[in-house]
């Protein structure tokens, strides 16, 4: 069992990215910048956070969140202040407004209009007749069955 946990934290080490010397002192302010950093996009790996990444720029976005969390930033102005050097895309999850609001409005839009399009589609489908063979194809089909 030892065997098994050692091997799963050494698996699971390369996602500590963030180095010893960036750590902060303070316990609260070091969650904080931890926290911020899952916020943040690495602009290398693009589909990380900084704070899984090992990219040169993901370790300087961190020691900025930190220069920053010490400065006596909140978080909110801290994100700000990474938006506005590096534009919205540093950021995992962008605002949801101005321009932003089309794309996370988009994707519901777009499925609604599609089930609507599918129910009239479904709609529209004549109905298969209950009726059976008419006379002539009933005459039809035992001329071919009987020969």
């Amino acid at each position: 069992m030892r065997w098994l946990a050692i091997a799963l934290m050494l698996w699971a080490a390369p996602l500590w990215a963030v180095e010893p010397n960036e750590m902060l002192d303070d316990p609260a302010l070091e969650e904080r910048a931890r926290e911020i950093s899952q916020l943040v996009r690495c602009p290398v790996c693009q589909n990380e956070s900084i704070d899984e990444s090992h990219a040169t720029v993901a370790r300087d976005l961190r020691v900025i969140i930190r220069e920053r969390l010490v400065a006596g930033d909140t978080d909110q102005q801290v994100l700000d202040y990474l938006s506005a050097r590096f534009g919205e895309f540093v950021l995992l999850t962008p605002p949801r407004d101005g321009a932003n609001l089309i794309l996370w409005l988009a994707a519901p839009a777009m499925f609604l209009v599609a089930l609507g399009i599918g129910w009239a589609a479904i709609q529209r489908k004549p109905k298969a007749a209950d009726e059976g063979l008419s006379q002539d194809e009933q005459a039809e089909l035992d001329k071919i069955l009987n020969s």
